[in-house]
């Protein structure tokens, strides 16, 4: 399941599309679009060549799937984006052709690899507290053997066909036009050497790379939020040439069965008898330490259902600061049970408690009748739940035009 479907929407695929399916999307839409060929759609071309440079990646568009286009840029140091024209020369091939121009130089040093991305769910109480975790990744490494070369010294040699440029000229006819166009090795797959059989490193098999598991220790530090990210410079995959990127470690914070977060705050739901709620008393709090709060409700406080009460500094921590948040109480009230006590007690609870408030007069013209409540059984419980949505729009439409309400006669 998708978070956000944008990037999808913008290449006109769907979020289950294949590398096929996106690649020829995007070949369609950056023909159309290039400003050479349509001049007024320059900022369509640059939407249409982000999108792919996200959905064409499998480690980017695993992340866009799990945390949508915010929860990619929100950190992404290092996974800065491509120019659209170098994604687009990268695509076709740089040289002349349909568009002219010639091929552009790249960057000077050499090239940066892909950072790779993983979530890490983390409970509430490790985000409270803080902790170091230990998370084992499988990564590309350049092969100790042949010290990346992938065979003996001496045995790697040119592409016959390309001559060690990884990419050759095809020529393709388009209707009454010619189109030059480059495209990767077929011979090489784009390396621009070759190594013999049997001259091929054993290890690596002339991948020049091999894959090994590293344990990395994750240090949550207390406060951190969900999103947030946790970067290894230099520790994703290693390839001949290339400068390793980063492994970025996402924070995925675990549902609580007891709290809720919101920023440096919590939530926390607290049952509380009808004595306590009237006369006063404690509620004990287990938190996200070791610590259970005992929370004082004072005689006199009365506590109404669905009020909300405050203790204060007792939420989580801010982030690299020394401030905390505050923990927020729900109150709700469990009532006695009926016939909980002998009428004499009910009359000297009465004698205590503040005096009822006197019933309104019956309307002139009515007639007054008295009625007994009961007890619904299943079939009225579920008549009424299913008629609640009905019976509250039948009242906003009686009463949502400013007129009157019933009356039992007319003045």
């Amino acid at each position: 399941m998708v978070r956000e479907t944008k990037f999808y929407d913008v290449l006109g695929v769907t979020p289950n599309a294949t590398d096929a399916e996106i690649k020829k999307a995007y070949r369609k839409l950056a023909l159309k679009y290039h400003p050479d060929k349509n001049p007024n759609a320059g900022d369509k071309f640059k939407e249409v060549s982000h999108a792919y440079e996200i959905l064409s990646d499998d480690q980017k568009r695993q992340m866009y799937d799990q945390f949508g286009e915010a929860g990619m840029n929100e950190g992404a140091g290092g996974m800065g984006g491509i120019n659209p024209e170098d994604l687009f020369s990268q695509f076709f091939g740089g040289g002349g052709g349909m568009f002219g121009g010639g091929g552009r130089r790249g960057p000077s040093g050499p090239r940066r690899g892909r950072d790779m991305a993983h979530a890490l769910k983390v409970s509430l109480e490790d985000l409270y507290k803080g902790k170091t975790s230990k998370l084992q990744v499988t990564k590309s490494v350049i092969c100790v053997t042949c010290d990346g070369k992938g065979g003996k010294d001496g045995a790697v040699q040119e592409c016959r066909q390309c001559h060690g440029q990884g990419i050759e000229v095809v020529i393709r006819q388009m209707g009454p036009m010619v189109q030059q166009i480059q495209q990767q090795c077929r011979r090489c797959g784009g390396a621009g050497e070759e190594i013999d059989e049997r001259n091929k490193c054993k290890k690596c098999n002339g991948r020049k790379i091999t894959t090994e598991r590293k344990q990395l220790e994750v240090h949550i530090e207390k406060g951190m939020r969900e999103g947030q990210k946790i970067t290894f410079p230099g520790e994703a995959d290693q390839a001949p040439g290339v400068v390793p990127g980063d492994i970025v470690i996402v924070i995925d914070e675990k549902e609580h069965p007891r709290f809720k977060r919101r920023g440096d705050d919590l939530f926390y739901e607290a049952e509380v008898d009808l004595i306590t709620a009237l006369a006063g008393g404690n509620v004990r709090i287990q938190h996200l330490d070791e610590r259970v709060l005992n929370v004082a409700i004072l005689p006199g406080e009365v506590i109404k259902p669905g009020e909300v009460k405050a203790v204060q500094g007792e939420g989580m921590p801010s982030h690299r600061h020394h401030n905390m948040g505050n923990l927020y109480i729900k109150f709700s009230i469990r009532f006695p049970e009926n016939n909980w006590t002998s009428e004499e007690n009910i009359k000297k609870l009465e004698a205590l408690l503040p005096p009822r408030q006197p019933l309104a007069a019956v309307p002139k013209g009515c007639t007054e009748e008295e009625v007994v409540l009961s007890m619904l059984d299943a079939s009225q419980q579920s008549r009424m739940e299913n008629g609640a949505e009905d019976m509250d729009m039948d009242d906003e439409e009686a009463h949502g035009h400013g007129g009157p309400g019933v009356q039992c006669a007319q003045q």
